[in-house]
């Protein structure tokens, strides 16, 4: 029941990394298909409201005609929009959705059938399928708020002017169901399935996809002070598995990802990206760093079971006085400090100051009872 709830609170909160999921629409040819059928509905709308106007049932008063005329131009503007210009943006997909929703509303309550006003409400479930896939829980509450608030209206207007009360009450309750029952439930299955998509089945950290999506928004939100990244490879993990098993180096994985998880500094983000790699990447300044790798090295080192391992970790720390990295080039870097300190025999942090003007130096190696860091770039011993 907690695991549950907590699944739930999350997926509350997730804010549905819009520019990603546009991102990988955009990488694949399915982009156009998905463009050219969101188009194609502002073409279905202003069909569905010239017939209206044209019918015997449509707006009699001058004003429902005219306003199912903007209607009309709002709808051929989306189609036109969806079709020549490049995926919105996050504001702006709000913003037309937004208006979609406004102008379905409005194009029922012209309607002089008044059954079928109340029936059109409906369409708020194909906007509202939109709103599921590509923002948040939170804009979908307020989609499906403003389709149960639409219903309860439309149905109340039908109902005052001598329509079936009960038929109303069916209206609504279709409407619930679609809207507020079956899209926040499609979502959240959908969610579901994405967290699996980003996250490493064996040790449940993020898996390279994860770490590229959270790379993706420190890019878009921008970063000029310190940021840091550790690249995290255990020694000679080949021969715990041609010694004692791949379950064994499961176990052993799996308890590397527990104590990184133990020694996680605030705004650190841990993720799996090989079979015995492990990434952190945070925003964290180069005192900080430092510890907390030297920490993430003794964790790894602490014995349990019948296996031991050592870990290689690379630091690559950027403290914000020179121009900006890239968060890929500044993992390289780490990269790189990382297979040095295998060089050097392992169980080692050796670490690489990106602002730093200096060749690369390694420092001699420290006695193993004190924290064993070496410093490229800018040269100091870590006691």
């Amino acid at each position: 029941m907690d695991n549950g709830r907590a699944m739930l609170e999350a997926w509350w909160r997730d804010p549905a990394d819009y520019a990603w999921l546009s991102r990988a629409l955009n990488s694949h040819v399915a982009m156009r298909w998905t463009k050219a059928v969101i188009g194609a509905g502002g073409v279905f709308l202003a069909s569905i409201t010239l017939m209206v106007l044209s019918s015997d049932t449509g707006p009699i008063s001058p004003l429902g005609r005219f306003l199912d005329w903007i209607i009309t131009g709002f709808a051929l503007f989306w189609a036109v929009r969806w079709w020549t210009l490049p995926w919105p943006t996050r504001t702006e997909s709000l913003l037309l959705f937004a208006a979609a929703d406004v102008a379905i509303t409005v194009a029922n309550l012209q309607e002089s059938n008044r059954v079928y006003g109340a029936i059109g409400v409906i369409l708020l479930v194909v906007t509202g399928g939109y709103i599921a896939v590509m923002h948040n829980a939170k804009v979908l509450a307020l989609h499906a708020s403003w389709t149960v608030l639409s219903s309860v209206a439309l149905t109340a207007r039908m109902v005052v002017a001598g329509g079936d009360l009960f038929l109303g009450i069916a209206i609504v309750l279709i409407s619930l169901v679609a809207g507020v029952v079956m899209l926040p439930s499609m979502q959240f299955f959908y969610w579901v399935l994405r967290q699996d998509a980003v996250t490493d089945p064996l040790t449940k950290l993020l898996n390279r996809r994860g770490l590229e999506l959270h790379l993706m928004k420190v890019v878009e939100t921008g970063w000029h002070g310190p940021v840091c990244a550790i690249a995290v490879d255990l020694d000679r993990f080949k021969d715990v598995n041609d010694g004692f098993g791949h379950r064994v180096g499961d176990e052993v994985l799996t308890r590397t990802a527990r104590r990184l998880r133990s020694v996680e500094a605030s705004g650190m983000v841990v993720s799996r990206t090989g079979g015995e790699e492990f990434l952190i990447f945070g925003r964290l300044d180069a005192q900080t760093a430092r510890t907390a790798a030297e920490l993430i090295r003794r964790a790894v080192a602490e014995p349990e079971g019948p296996v031991a391992v050592t870990a290689s970790i690379g630091v690559a720390l950027f403290d914000g006085r020179c121009d900006s990295p890239t968060p890929y080039s500044l993992i390289s870097c780490a990269d790189t400090a990382m297979y040095r300190a295998k060089q050097l025999g392992g169980n080692l942090v050796v670490v690489q100051q990106l602002s730093a003007r200096t060749p690369p130096v390694v420092e001699p190696r420290t006695p193993p009872v004190e924290p064993r860091t070496h410093h490229e770039g800018q040269r100091s011993h870590i006691p």
